[in-house]
């Protein structure tokens, strides 16, 4: 039985040092909007419209289900849903047939009706129009968005303050904080500085003699100091290891299908292997466009060393790590799983989502269903390539795999079959390992591949693949006229997957590249400059500095689409340095800081949270994750239990299984790896501190940190000092010293123990707002 380290004393410490922050109201988050979209807007006008709109027939029921008012008011029975209480919701009771039964000739899909009960949990976000307007008969394409003008180049303005900038994006931010007659904080001190770079550039914290060697050299060389860090932080291979980890949240990267409702979860063991590739190609700065074209179309793309060629096959598992609905009663499934693929180029690299127009033409975005069928054609021509779905039937048929040629057979270790049964036994019998149709230990790879016969797709009337209109040729977004490229044409022999590819990494596309500076701007940041990073399109919202993000998008571009070259130039920006602390008049002036005048103070993701406790404690490996501990398991996760296991890598390499998440991070605003996440949620519950009271790994951690506190130095004093330095980057004040020495004091009679006293002063430490949010 775990016991925490914790005793009252810490727990003063704890709330001296800053406890959790109180949850606020928030907007509906553009996550949430985008699974309306994707997830219930679609069913609603398959199922539903026909007699609950406001231009049926005769309409059931007096409810009304086309508009968000309509829902929220309801029929004859009462409010259609009750947000964030499900079971309580007149709706979900319909769709579970119980007293009423809707739709009425049978009941959807359990997943669908899943669907509908997360999208009630999660507050049941909604961007109808208030007033149901019924569309015209034949929408017309519009193309003044913004974000699908021209990226243009736009010339630096002018400031008042000439000498403030140190990169050309800083005039853009200072010319707008002197409009609104402020001026910007002050720069970050140099302990603030090299934890910042440290985490936003690797996710982990600087060790204490960094600190101290980075303040010297600062004081000493100024810019050139912190030129010479940023250098180092981006070559070290731990920057792959933190950036790749936001890409993988884009690709909704996981280890197992979920998503069918039924509670099989087959793993997908080869999955790690896309992982690595994409840690690995952030770390070579491979520019952003060829990154993209290996994942589109990298099975399509020329060969020059089977090295290459396995790189560029194990790319595609971009495509192929859907969360898949069951197939079994679906005959919808060949099309679920091409509408991902649509949504994770949509949303994921241009930030539209082009999936909204699989049943009609797009209500507010420039998308009419003949350009989602356009696109449908492309990966309808495309074999999707996820294995054997742990022999499932149910859940996903049997696909290939592609067999790469220079990665080696890891063959399982001699006691793995054992272990296996154990971990899979059912009223304890052992469930046989299902049959492979390659040798033990062949290398595979998740990924895509041609069809023999490549095909245009016809329409699906109202999203249903039984109900066939015309074909369309095979293409892209109509409302996306490229100026500069001459025009792109689906090789017919091919799917054109390599020509979408082409197509979205132009140079003169107006998404692609606004969309990726955005997204590392709010990672250094905290947020966009769009702040919807999944959405450009009318829902989402407009830029706060669009000349910036032009500027930025353009500069990217002209450099070679270098990821690296672009962090590089934000992190030494004046803007990027500045302290978060400001007068009270210019947070008054500017609360949510959309004029960039101060950085934003942001709380660590799970994964840095996790990876600065093992750094902390002297615990963690950092050497890279070798493999996945399912890579030889194609089984079931519910049959198999808690297949996680614990370990000292880094947070990136944990086992990621949908519905089953690394325990260490789960209650920490993890997304649920089924569609494409740009940003992350933020809340702060209950729940998050009382994993750090009560979770194992934390105790963990606290008592391997004690240990290396009290090897440091025999006398208390100089332990708290080493703690505090280890754990905050920084000498502890006189005052938080003496308290702490008394309080690790009063703990040591307490517990009768100096070594628990001291894990109690520790946890105490891991928990401080301090050590879990940046400045």
């Amino acid at each position: 039985m775990y016991r925490p380290a914790f005793s009252l004393a810490g727990l003063f410490l704890f709330v001296a040092l800053g406890s959790l922050p109180l949850a606020r109201g928030e907007a509906p988050k553009a996550n949430d909007l985008a699974f309306f979209e994707n997830k219930i807007r679609p069913v609603l006008v398959k199922h539903c419209y026909e007699c609950h709109a406001a231009d049926s027939a005769e309409l059931g029921g007096k409810l009304l289900l086309d508009s968000r008012s309509g829902m929220q008011k309801g029929g004859e029975s009462g409010p259609a849903i009750v947000s964030g209480k499900p079971d309580e919701s007149l709706l979900v009771q319909a769709l579970r047939y119980d007293g009423v039964e809707m739709p009425p000739e049978k009941p959807l899909p359990e997943t669908v009706v899943n669907d509908f009960i997360e999208w009630i949990r999660r507050g049941a976000a909604d961007p109808r129009n208030a007033d149901a307007v019924p569309p015209a008969a034949e929408p017309k394409v519009q193309s003044d968005l913004w974000s699908l003008q021209p990226v243009q180049n736009p010339p630096l303005p002018a400031v008042q303050h000439g000498d403030w900038p140190r990169d050309p994006l800083d005039r853009f931010v200072l010319a707008r904080i002197e409009a609104a007659q402020l001026s910007p904080t002050r720069d970050a001190d140099s302990r603030t500085l090299i934890r910042r770079l440290s985490y936003d550039l690797t996710g982990l914290p600087p060790e204490p003699q960094q600190v101290e060697q980075f303040a010297r050299a600062h004081a000493r060389d100024g810019a050139a100091a912190v030129e010479q860090l940023v250098d180092n932080l981006l070559a070290s291979p731990q920057f792959g290891e933190r950036w790749g980890r936001h890409w993988l949240d884009v690709a909704r990267y996981a280890e197992s299908n979920g998503n069918d409702g039924l509670s099989r979860n087959p793993t997908f063991p080869h999955a790690w292997r896309y992982r690595d590739y994409v840690i690995s190609a952030l770390n070579a700065d491979t520019p952003y466009d060829r990154f993209l074209t290996e994942q589109i179309a990298g099975d399509l793309l020329p060969e020059g060393s089977p090295e290459q060629r396995d790189r560029h096959l194990v790319a595609t598992g971009f495509l192929a790590l859907a969360a898949k609905p069951a197939k079994a009663m679906n005959t919808n499934f060949d099309m679920d799983v091409v509408a991902d693929q649509i949504d994770v180029v949509g949303r994921g690299l241009m930030g539209f989502s082009i999936s909204c127009a699989r049943c009609h033409d797009h209500k507010f975005d420039p998308i009419p269903t003949r350009d989602y069928y356009a696109m449908a054609g492309v990966f309808t021509s495309t074999e999707t390539m996820w294995g054997t779905a742990a022999s499932e039937k149910l859940t996903a048929p049997k696909t290939d795999l592609h067999v790469l040629q220079a990665a080696p057979h890891v063959p399982p270790p001699a006691d793995f079959v054992e272990t296996v049964l154990v971990l899979e036994s059912n009223t304890g019998k052992p469930k046989p390992v299902p049959p492979s149709d390659w040798p033990v230990g062949t290398p595979l790879a998740m990924g895509v591949r041609d069809r023999a016969k490549p095909a245009d797709c016809k329409i699906n009337l109202k999203g249903e693949s039984q109900k066939l209109g015309e074909a369309v040729p095979r293409g892209f977004l109509s409302a996306l006229e490229l100026e500069a490229s001459s025009p792109i044409q689906v090789d017919p022999k091919q799917s054109g997957r390599l020509q979408l590819a082409q197509w979205v990494t132009s140079v003169d596309h107006p998404l692609t590249p606004r969309v990726m500076v955005n997204r590392i701007w709010l990672h250094l940041f905290g947020q966009g400059i769009v702040r919807t990073p999944d959405d450009f399109g009318v829902y989402g919202e407009r830029p706060s500095h669009p000349l910036l993000l032009d500027h930025l998008a353009s500069r990217f571009v002209a450099e070679g689409w270098s990821i690296k070259r672009l962090i590089r130039a934000i992190v030494l920006s004046r803007t990027y340095q500045l302290q978060s602390d400001a007068e009270p008049s210019l947070i008054q002036a500017d609360s949510q800081n959309l004029l960039l005048a101060r950085h934003d103070r942001r709380r660590l993701d799970a994964e840095s949270l996790r990876d600065s406790m093992l750094q902390v404690s002297g615990q963690l490996d950092p050497q890279p994750g070798d493999g996945s501990i399912i890579r030889h398991r194609d089984i079931l996760v519910n049959l198999a239990g808690n297949l996680h296991q614990p370990s000292r890598h880094r947070s990136v390499y944990l086992c990621y299984l949908r519905s089953s998440p690394p325990p260490e991070l789960a209650a920490f605003n993890l997304p649920d790896f089924t569609t494409v996440t740009g940003q992350r949620d933020e809340s702060t519950v209950p729940g998050q501190a009382l994993h750090l009271f009560n979770n194992p790994f934390v105790i963990e951690q606290a008592n391997a940190f004690a240990r290396v506190v009290m090897q440091a130095s025999a006398g208390d004093p100089e332990r708290v000092q080493a703690a505090f330095q280890r754990a905050l980057n920084r000498e502890p004040r006189p005052a938080e010293q003496e308290q702490a020495v008394a309080l690790v004091q009063a703990a040591t009679a307490e517990l009768e123990s100096e070594e628990q006293a001291w894990a109690s002063f520790c946890q105490a430490l891991l928990m401080a707002s301090e050590f879990r949010y940046l400045d």
